[in-house]
């Protein structure tokens, strides 16, 4: 579960508990759905896909679960299976999903390369994109990705922050429709087969946890040679690493943002310990294509290669996104990943696990 630089986690949801109505776990105990505030406006949308301007009034009548998302973020894109599954089995009994885009990187912001992921993603839900952080202040949001579920009389009634608890959101989505008048729906819950960025990450074996190459959320820098902060330095190739930690070699520009390459063939080197290493980069010009090559403990990942690489480790750098680089069959065990760039003007934004 991410949350951006400059807010603060919280433990709740909206305050002000009034009243409960009740959801059921199959043969099981009830459960309180406690009635946590209003739906807020959309108003502060900057623009929307896959629909035109919705608002809260006008959803009035109809169940809302409200995703907060950006397409980069790996814990969110573990949880689209079931958003996008709730939203076709659902909508014709009264459930509208709206898909809050709130970027954390600024290439995010850009409606070209949100409307692409929408496309590539197979999303049709509605999306509103959240460009100002208007909607999120609204919800007084913190995270990514977050779950709102309003009723049909527009009341917060459950939420949830990160991944999981899928079982438990359908079933208050049931209770709510069902409150609402809805019972042609089949009560069985959904079934998803993830695959690629989508399937569950193996918590069991991730004790490496997101990096942030940029000055502004630097963390696990270990090279030999000193950081120098938004300046062009030629950095040495690290001679040890420790779990978690991360150098360039080569030339590159270490910015708030990113690690920008400066010349061909920078590399970056990090220890880590999961099944899968995903590297949110891209290209610095748009319309240009930077081959890279990945190594695993030195050689080819083979068979533990991600699906943006072959299996000698060869990929093209096309466009600014999260990519999957590494996915191991097993066992898991510390390992030394490298990714070389052949041409610069690489940016290396974020590591992550799953």
């Amino acid at each position: 579960m991410k949350t951006p630089r400059d807010k603060r986690t919280r433990g709740g949801g909206f305050a002000g508990f009034v009243s409960r109505s009740i959801a059921h776990l199959p043969g099981g105990e009830p459960i309180p759905l406690a009635i946590e505030g209003h739906l807020p406006s959309f108003e502060g949308a900057t623009g929307w896909l896959n629909a035109g301007p919705l608002t809260a009034e006008g959803l009035r009548g109809r169940i809302v679960l409200v995703d907060f998302w950006t397409y980069t973020c790996i814990n969110w894109l573990r949880t689209l299976p079931y958003v996008r599954a709730w939203h076709d089995k659902y909508r014709a009994h009264g459930l509208t999903v709206i898909g809050v885009h709130t970027p954390e990187f600024g290439f995010e912001r850009d409606l070209d390369n949100v409307a692409a992921a929408v496309l590539d993603m197979n999303i049709d839900y509605p999306i509103a994109l959240d460009n100002g952080y208007a909607i999120w202040r609204a919800f007084e949001n913190h995270f990514w990705p977050a779950v709102y579920l309003a009723d049909g009389r527009g009341r917060i009634r459950y939420h949830h922050f990160g991944e999981g608890e899928y079982a438990m959101a359908e079933m208050a989505i049931q209770q709510l429709l069902v409150d609402a008048g809805a019972d042609a729906f089949d009560p069985d819950l959904v079934s998803v087969e993830a695959d690629g960025l989508e399937t569950a990450a193996d918590w069991g074996n991730i004790r490496s946890p997101e990096t942030y190459l940029g000055t502004s959320r630097i963390s696990g820098f270990a090279s030999p040679d000193d950081l120098r902060f938004g300046e062009p330095q030629t950095y040495a190739p690290p001679t040890r690493l420790r779990l978690n930690q991360w150098a360039p070699s080569g030339t590159w520009t270490i910015a708030p943002h990113a690690a920008v390459s400066n010349e061909p063939g920078g590399r970056i080197a990090f220890r880590f310990h999961a099944r899968d290493l995903h590297l949110v980069m891209g290209p610095v010009s748009p319309d240009v294509s930077i081959g890279f090559r990945v190594l695993l403990d030195g050689g080819p990942p083979g068979p533990a290669r991600g699906e943006d690489v072959d299996a000698d480790g060869n990929g093209v750098l096309t466009d600014q996104r999260l990519h999957q680089l590494i996915r191991q069959p097993g066992p898991i065990t510390e390992r030394v990943f490298e990714i070389e760039f052949a041409d610069a003007g690489a940016e290396a934004y974020c590591f992550t696990f799953g």
